[in-house]
């Protein structure tokens, strides 16, 4: 059944003549369900990649923390007594990292493997200790600072902050992890 058109018998009659007579040409060459290549290709990916991460790394370096300096970090949405039983140090710590004397590329591998592990054992707390950088040829806290800046980066990292003397005081954070 033909679809109704609007279209005036003058009208059609002049599309006719102007169009002639046509036929229906044979497309045996076009492959339907070839698949799109990637909009970025990978190559070009993988060469760009440590490029884009130093770019990351740098919008946030700008703020370089002291070796005093205390760390806090929320997502929206915890909630308020979470945060306060948090910086009380009051949430069980079920791991503990120890990034000490590591180079930066060196701890940025281990800290992702580490929340990747404790990912996999569904822990909530754990306190990766980062060091105050009394040991760093510039006498500054570069590991801290870093780990500062991936945590943020981490979508699965929820809040963290500086803990309690007793557990490292500014040298370490208690972080808060998304639940599996």
């Amino acid at each position: 059944m033909k679809k109704s058109s609007h279209i005036s018998e003058e009208d059609s009659a002049l599309f006719r003549q102007a169009v002639g007579n046509i036929k229906p040409l044979k497309q045996d060459s076009i492959v339907h369900n070839k698949p799109k290549p990637s909009a970025t290709p990978s190559r070009i990916e993988e060469d760009d990649r440590p490029a884009r991460q130093a770019l990351h790394d740098s919008e946030y370096d700008q703020n370089l923390l002291e070796r005093g300096d205390e760390l806090f970090f929320s997502r929206p949405g915890i909630q308020k007594q979470m945060i306060r039983k948090l910086r009380r140090g009051q949430v069980k710590i079920e791991d503990e990292l120890d990034l000490h004397g590591l180079s930066v590329e060196m701890a940025r591998t281990t800290l992702t493997d580490f929340l990747a592990d404790c990912h996999s054992h569904s822990y909530r707390c754990v306190r990766i200790i980062h060091g105050k950088g009394i040991g760093s040829e510039s006498k500054k806290p570069v590991i801290k600072n870093k780990v500062n800046n991936w945590l943020r980066q981490r979508d699965d990292v929820m809040a963290f902050c500086s803990a309690l003397q007793a557990d490292g005081g500014t040298g370490a954070v208690y972080c808060l992890l998304k639940r599996n």
